[in-house]
């Protein structure tokens, strides 16, 4: 892939980002601070968002893709982690 290739693909990216930040946001409001055991409503709407993002990726991009893809996201999670210690 060319760099143009490349950074249009990363703007694309950052555009979905922020559309999905807003929904996720908009859908955690809707749960509100109802709790399920001591733990926040909202957090568990975030992570549903997350299994039907993944669920519905699968079929577009196929597991393999979806899967590496998730793989270097655990990835920059812990090294942001680590960088936060």
């Amino acid at each position: 892939m060319s760099d143009q290739q490349n950074s249009a693909a990363e703007q694309l990216f950052e555009k979905a980002l922020d559309i999905a930040e807003k929904h996720l946001e908009m859908a955690m409001k809707e749960g509100g601070t109802l709790n399920v055991e001591g733990s926040p409503f909202s957090g568990y709407v975030a992570i549903a968002m997350i299994e039907a993002a993944v669920n519905q990726a699968v079929e577009v991009a196929g597991h393999e893709d979806i899967a590496d893809m998730l793989r270097d996201l655990a990835e920059q999670i812990e090294a942001d982690a680590e960088d936060e210690e």
